[in-house]
């Protein structure tokens, strides 16, 4: 067979063209949540007994994995479980109302609580800080506890330790393991688009690309690698449990029948598709057959025209090549 007629030439500048977020824009979003984080540093020189501990940017643009279409910034704050509710909608009141008091200058109305998070307007740009509650207690590596907008439950997490896992896979595999999550992250938000009934959540697809990376899959070349990634999902119909080793022993996760298992890399408590139903399995899978069979016709199809047809069953209408 010869050479496919879109390469992986053509993948990355339909990636730098419709797919990533503009390292220009990146920064300016830091640059936003890190002055917020700077106020509360700030504050806390002058108010060392105050609540708030620590705000920390987490998420897909802490992690290079944020799309051009990212909406909002998000940043985990961390809170003393001394003194904070632990019911979440009494929670993200109590934070939005420390947050007004650390951050004077902003009017009570850019500090907003929403249903597990408090969102900060910034009315130069227009942009969105989503600040979650994140329960302290000390802990040197961050260790805290999120509370579960689903079921109310708290779930240790530590942001510091997530950006190391997913820091950890990018040295690894140079700039292809962001670049990968970012193509499946934009080819999970066209099925959301067509089916509102499709649930993929971008922190399970950064865990089964990280699966797939650690055991070899090779991602330096993007048809292969999302022909690859397809595979995975279509043929493995989550049958395998995804766990990892760099925090914990993954003998030590607990077995359950739920039917998608893919475990938080800092806490082998917490399946982080818990709640996904088996028809909710069942769309992903069928949803990554079938783009599975695209990328394979894309990759034998005989001219241009006729694979960028096949890749845009996979992309949507906007890939060219």
């Amino acid at each position: 067979m010869g050479t496919s007629p879109v390469t992986h030439d053509d993948i990355v500048r339909f990636a730098d063209e419709r797919v990533n977020l503009k390292r220009d824009d990146a920064k300016e979003l830091r640059e936003q949540a890190n002055r917020l984080r700077e106020k509360l540093e700030n504050y806390l020189e002058e108010h060392p007994d105050f609540e708030l501990r620590k705000m920390l940017l987490s998420g897909s643009l802490a992690k290079g994995t944020a799309l051009k279409s990212i909406s909002d910034i998000d940043v985990g704050c961390y809170v003393s479980s001394a003194s904070a509710p632990e019911k979440i909608s009494d929670l993200v009141e109590w934070l939005a109302k420390k947050l007004r008091t650390a951050f004077p200058n902003f009017k009570p109305e850019q500090v907003k609580p929403k249903e597990y998070s408090v969102a900060v307007n910034f009315i130069s740009t227009g942009n969105e800080v989503d600040i979650v509650p994140i329960l302290y207690d000390g802990d040197l590596k961050w260790r805290g506890y999120l509370v579960s907008q689903d079921t109310g439950e708290k779930l240790m997490t530590s942001v510091p330790m997530h950006l190391e896992f997913i820091r950890k896979r990018k040295n690894a595999n140079d700039k292809h393991f962001a670049q990968l999550v970012r193509l499946m992250k934009f080819w999970c938000k066209l099925q959301k688009a067509a089916d509102d009934g499709f649930r993929f959540k971008s922190f399970m697809v950064e865990l089964i690309v990280a699966h797939l990376a650690d055991r070899g899959t090779p991602l330096g070349d993007y048809p292969r690698a999302l022909a690859a990634t397809f595979a995975f999902l279509a043929s493995d119909d989550f049958r395998t449990t995804i766990a990892f080793n760099d925090y914990y022993d993954p003998k030590t996760c607990k077995v359950t029948n739920d039917p998608v298992r893919i475990w938080d890399p800092v806490n082998c408590e917490n399946n982080v598709a818990k709640l996904y139903t088996a028809s909710n399995k069942d769309k992903i899978v069928q949803a990554a057959l079938d783009a599975g069979d695209a990328v394979d016709s894309a990759r034998r199809a005989i001219t241009k025209g006729e694979a960028v047809r096949f890749w845009q069953k996979v992309f949507g209408s906007s890939f060219s090549a």
